[in-house]
């Protein structure tokens, strides 16, 4: 045994040394991973998942969430790989949309790796709690408002009459919350007693959601401490009277901010005698200081200075040479999302420069010599009478310049692109200029969060090696969205710093040669005739609380973002909801405009998503414009012209926030908004349509006249939607004045406002500048593209360019302020794609040689289009689709012909209500009118002042959409002196060589699929007569007619008698590809109210013959019903009726609600945790 010892001891040895020798085997070492376990009481994980970021070492897409990878006693855990090097994982557990909690949550790495998550609940715990022994309340939460200074409004709810309240505060923060109440080092508290008389009327009028929260007052000796208490942590408990916790939460702070600290003078710098002046507006923090840098990269600041405090605002006075030096400041504040008092390094909000990538602001001079062009003071505008002369061109920066051979290299993509004259998108513009166009509009312009202004870094696919792919490839798309972070394209709706030009449009991003090319810019548009617009995006900022591109919210955190019920940011917009209602956000917005007004001399303002803010807010805006004179201020901002989106939805909707500034609340404030009910009209394909929806036909594209393979269920549901869309155009034609009186399609003489569009009323404005009336813009596809859908498939290329044609006439004419999207006029494709947000140049730009209109580029990128390729790929494919040079130069020339014929009389520019419910006509109304042919015209019957055209008497325009000429005829037409219009007869080798016009009977011949404009200069003596016999004439209509209620009801029926369809007749019916419930619950659900094409309200398919549709509402009183495939055409209301009555459902308390649809009996309901709350289910009234 010891020589068999000896000899393995020799044999491990010499195995240790060749080891040693040999190389080694690589050693697989393993991934850390951070493991996140999750609970639910209900114990139903299924289909929930885990969306990971930041430090994650995988890439986890939102639509594929990683999968659970196993199940323990607390509930089932996820293992991600993280990096080596991570700080922190960003984690969202998510089912579909659905998140649980809700809010991004973030792990810190350097503390744990292992964390878990309760349903409902905001924390994130490092050690495994229990479940179901967790304190009362939520400091996360803010659900105590501040209001003013002795009143916190707390939300009513069944609390006991003894329940006691007290306010927590903590000056450096560190409160916890126990199973025994709020705690922690330096929390002192205060009581609070309840007001019985409830909150003030100024404070509910201010905050209406605040309606019904009880009203808790702060003792009158503690009201001195009131600023000091703003600055630190802020809590609320509600106990029983022997201190049973009730609820615990924090407190927002928005309201006594405003009634304290609201203030009227300059912010950031301003200049006196050479000598510059900081301000910034930061009443909860605790001490601010000023770094001043010598140049945009110096490492560290050349002089620290704290700032002085003044009633909230910290001023610092500076030196002479401080000019074009850049700064930071750092923000010593209560940030009541971590707890903490946290030191921002943050850069001034009101900056007027800033380094490139906005990592620095800068001092400068807006009156500096330096930053302005030769002649910039004495800048001359472009004539404008009134806002209805105003036509826009809706253009974003790169999508001029940035393939364009003809201009600099150095410059595509630039504001000094549009500088020089040469280059073949400035002829372009200056020929559309000279037929008559006014305004360009801008996309954002302003500083943006999301675009690398460092070009080196810059990464985009060769267009070269794109345009080398097959048309109908998926391979471009992949090519661009692998560069698509990393190129300089997107829209720019990522607001950063509103007063600051953004930087990569610049020659040079670092300082201020932004300033002086903006300038430039906008000296060289309005030289050649153009008034320039900006849009802006005040609704949002693109990050909040601590993010790194958060700005106003790391200075006086919770304040500028409108917050939930619970104190999140509200992000309905897509991004982080701005509070305009709020008095300093307001003034911020005002401020900007001013400076934009005033510094770059802007000429109009679009507003993004116009809705989320007050009528009120607007309305200072108006006023703040209006105040700007020459004489004062270098500009005339009366002619500033303002409009933007009225969308009613989110948060705001339906004035749940105050009268919000939608199209329905605008009516007679000048202020314009985008009609949406025309363009649906006439692209027939809506917003959110998909699928089979895409082929929906609209008045330009054939519906009805020469149909297409989509299935309307009958040629007569074709043909009375043909006949809503018709009116629809007709309103949009009359300026969609509400108070416009027309015979619909059915034979009733209805105002525009008791036209119905999807529930809602189809005109609504007071005066025609109020109506932006569009087709096309930059999100959603392209007019054209949305033809190449819809047309049929024998109509030719030709035919389709004539459709588009037609389309840009019926904007062109109406009365109001057309909009078009930039090429548009050259048969504009992006290949389809619904949102080109972020698709790069390539599907973008635009072709002023005219030799590429951007159909066939390939599929459009995949995020948002991937479910329809299969309908786009044959027709990208298709080369007898692709419009050739001929073609595009056609189609310019006729957008130019419709710019000039707009121009060429007043008649078509009618400046108010008054006239245009006078002059305007439309004849071929009513059942027997000719399908597809809409007659408009405009008598200028007025005499002396009221004389609206002293070289023409009439106006006559047949819209005529039919695929062959369309003879009409009208006795009150006949004997006027009418003639083709000398723009349309001068093009006599065009199809519009045979309209023509007979004056003994007053019959016209309109071409196919044309816009024929007939005008008079003399015209029969009575017309003014005849006139006002067709206006008599619809009055009398109106008179006998129904009262509106029974016009809009469905037709009488015994519910209680009509029996349930048999099994075997519900079998048979095919089973809808979709079902929705459109109605007033559509805003609050995320989306639009009587939209049934729209995605936040459409049912999930049971597999029973049943769809439903769950998600929270807030209480109040609503209405809905069920929409079958997408559209009004099969809808079901009140009792399972047949474009029944709208259900109606009041909810006391907010509640998460089920909404049902039953395809056998078409019962619809809803139900709250299993009741019927509204409506009735099958069996239950309807039909035993």
């Amino acid at each position: 045994m010891a020589i068999i010892s000896h000899r393995l001891r020799w044999a491990v040895a010499l195995l240790l040394v060749v080891a040693f020798l040999l190389p080694a085997a690589p050693v697989a070492l393993a991934q850390d991973v951070a493991t996140i376990h999750y609970f639910r009481p209900d114990g139903d994980y299924t289909g929930w998942g885990l969306h990971a970021w930041d430090g994650a070492a995988i890439t986890v897409e939102w639509g594929a969430p990683l999968e659970p990878a196993g199940e323990d006693d607390f509930g089932i855990y996820w293992e991600v790989p993280i990096k080596p090097d991570a700080e922190r994982l960003g984690l969202i557990v998510h089912k579909g949309d659905e998140k649980d909690p809700g809010p991004d949550m973030f792990l810190d790495l350097t503390q744990a790796k292992e964390a878990w998550v309760i349903s409902g609940d905001l924390l994130l715990y490092t050690e495994q709690p229990d479940p179901n022994a967790r304190p009362v309340g939520d400091l996360n939460k803010l659900r105590a408002h501040w209001v003013t200074r002795d009143t916190i409004a707390y939300p009513a709810a069944d609390l006991p009459a003894d329940a006691v309240f007290t306010l927590f505060d903590a000056s450096s923060g560190g409160m916890q919350l126990t199973l025994e109440g709020i705690m922690g080092g330096g929390v002192t508290s205060t009581p609070l007693t309840l007001d019985e008389a409830g909150l003030p009327e100024e404070v509910t009028a201010k905050f209406p959601h605040l309606a019904g929260y009880l009203a808790l007052k702060l003792p009158e000796d503690k009201l001195n401490a009131v600023p000091a208490l703003l600055k630190s942590q802020l809590a609320m408990q509600v106990t029983t009277a022997d201190g049973a916790m009730l609820d615990a939460t924090g407190v927002q702070l928005p309201g006594v901010l405003d009634e304290l600290y609201t203030y009227d003078g300059p912010l950031g710098v301003t200049w006196e005698d050479g000598t510059p002046t900081l301000r910034v507006w930061a009443p909860t923090a605790k001490r601010v200081r000023l770094l001043l840098f010598d140049d945009s990269t110096a490492a560290e600041p050349a002089e620290t200075l704290t700032m002085k405090n003044e009633n909230g605002v910290w001023t610092l006075a500076g030196a002479p040479e401080w000019k074009d030096k850049f700064y930071l400041y750092e923000v010593n504040v209560m940030v009541p999302a971590t707890g903490a008092v946290e030191k921002n390094l943050v850069t001034d909000p009101y900056a007027l420069s800033l380094s490139m990538n906005s990592t620095r602001s800068q001092i400068v001079d807006l009156a500096d010599p330096a930053l302005k062009p030769e002649g910039w003071d004495d800048l001359a505008k472009p004539d404008l009478a009134a806002p209805e002369d105003i036509t826009v061109w809706e253009l974003h920066m790169r999508d001029f310049s940035a393939l364009d051979a003809s201009v600099p290299a150095d410059l595509r993509g630039t504001y000094l692109a549009f500088t020089d004259p040469a280059t073949a998108g400035m002829q372009h513009l200056q020929t559309l200029a000279d037929a008559g166009l006014t305004h360009l509009h801008l996309l954002p312009t302003f500083d943006i969060a999301t675009i690398d202004e460092d070009k080196a870094m810059w990464e985009t696919p060769d267009p070269a090696a794109l345009a080398a792919l097959p048309p109908d490839s998926e391979e471009q798309q992949a090519l661009i969205a692998e560069t698509k972070e990393t190129d300089p394209f997107n829209w720019g709706y990522d607001p950063f710093h509103y007063f600051t030009p953004e930087g990569s449009y610049a020659t040079d991003p670092d300082g201020p040669a932004r300033i002086l090319e903006y300038r430039q810019m906008v000296q060289a548009l309005n030289a050649m005739g153009l008034r320039v617009v900006a849009d802006v995006v005040f609704n949002h900022t693109n990050a909040s609380g601590q993010a790194e591109k958060s700005v106003l919210d790391r200075i006086v955190p919770g304040y500028y973002h409108r917050l939930s019920a619970d104190g999140f940011v509200e992000t309905s917009t897509c991004c982080q909801n701005t509070a305009t209602e709020h008095n300093m956000m307001r003034k911020l917005m005002l401020d900007a405009l001013k400076v934009w007004a005033t510094a770059y001399k802007i000429d109009a303002f679009r507003f993004d998503l116009m809705g989320h803010h007050m009528v009120d807010d607007m309305l200072a805006v108006r006023a703040m414009l209006d105040g700007l004179t020459l004489e004062n201020d270098g500009v005339d901002g009366a002619s500033i012209f303002v409009y933007g989106e009225g969308w009613n939805f989110g948060e705001v909707a339906n004035n749940a926030r105050g009268t919000n500034a939608t199209q329905l609340n605008l009516g007679g404030t000048g202020i314009g908004t985008f009609n949406d009910r025309l363009r649906d009209a006439v692209r027939g394909v809506g917003p959110f349509d998909t699928g089979e929806d895409l082929l929906r036909q609209g008045f330009i594209s054939g519906l009805s006249v020469q149909p297409n393979d989509y299935d309307w269920g009958s040629a007569e549901n074709a043909a009375a939607r043909l006949g809503l869309l018709t009116d629809w155009i007709k309103v949009g034609l009359a300026g969609n004045l509400k108070e416009y009186l027309l015979l619909d399609h059915r034979g009733y003489a209805l105002l525009g406002a008791e036209i119905d569009y999807n529930g809602a009323p189809a005109g609504y404005t007071m005066d025609p500048q109020e109506n932006i009336v569009y087709a096309d813009k930059h999100d959603n596809q392209t007019l054209f593209d949305v033809v190449q859908f819809a047309a049929p498939a024998d109509a030719t290329v030709e035919d389709r360019a004539q459709m588009a044609q037609l389309g840009h006439a019926v904007v062109l004419l109406s009365q109001g302020v057309p909009f078009q999207q930039a090429g548009t006029e050259l048969l504009r494709s992006k290949s389809f794609d619904r949102d080109s947000y972020n698709s790069g140049d390539w599907f973008n730009f635009l072709d002023f040689t005219y030799q590429d209109n951007g159909f066939s580029r390939g599929l459009p990128v995949a995020e948002k289009n991937e479910n329809d390729w299969p309908i786009m790929q044959p027709l990208l494919a298709n080369p007898d689709l692709q419009p050739g040079e001929e073609l595009i130069q056609a189609t310019n020339a006729n957008f130019a012909d419709f710019l000039q014929i707009r121009y060429s009389s007043p008649l078509f520019r009618l400046r108010t209500d008054d006239q245009v419910l006078r002059m305007l006509h439309f004849h071929n109304a009513g059942p027997d009118a000719i399908p597809g042919l809409i007659v408009m015209s405009i008598a200028d019957i007025g005499e002396g002042e009221d004389d609206v055209d002293a070289d023409h008497e009439l106006a006559v325009v047949l819209f005529n959409a039919q695929p062959e000429a369309v003879t009409f005829t009208d006795e009150v037409l006949a004997g006027m002196g009418l003639a083709l219009h000398p723009v349309q007869a001068a093009r006599s080798d065009s199809r519009y060589a045979e309209a023509s016009y007979d004056a003994e009977s007053g019959a016209f011949t309109a071409p196919p699929r044309s816009a024929a404009v007939f005008m008079a200069a003399d015209v029969a003596e009575d017309m003014a007569d005849r006139f006002a016999a067709l206006d008599a004439q619809l009055q009398g209509v109106r008179a006998e007619q129904p009262p509106l209620e029974e016009i809009n009801a469905p037709a009488e029926s015994d519910a209680a008698e009509r029996p349930a369809p048999a099994e075997s007749d519900a079998a048979e019916r095919p089973a809808p590809a979709a079902v929705s419930f459109p109605g007033t619950i559509g805003a609050a659900l995320g989306g639009a109210d009587w939209a049934p094409d729209d995605a936040a309200v459409q049912a999930a398919d049971q597999g029973d013959g049943t769809w439903t549709l769950t998600g929270s509402l807030p209480a109040g009183d609503y209405e809905f019903k069920a929409a079958i495939n997408g559209s009004w055409d099969e809808n079901y209301g009140l009792d399972g009726e047949a474009g029944g009555a709208n259900i109606p459902l009041t909810l006391a308390a907010d509640a998460e609600v089920t909404f049902h649809y039953d395809r056998g009996t078409n019962a619809v309901w809803a139900t709250v945790d299993g009741a019927v709350v509204a409506g009735a289910e099958p069996g239950e009234g309807l039909g035993d």
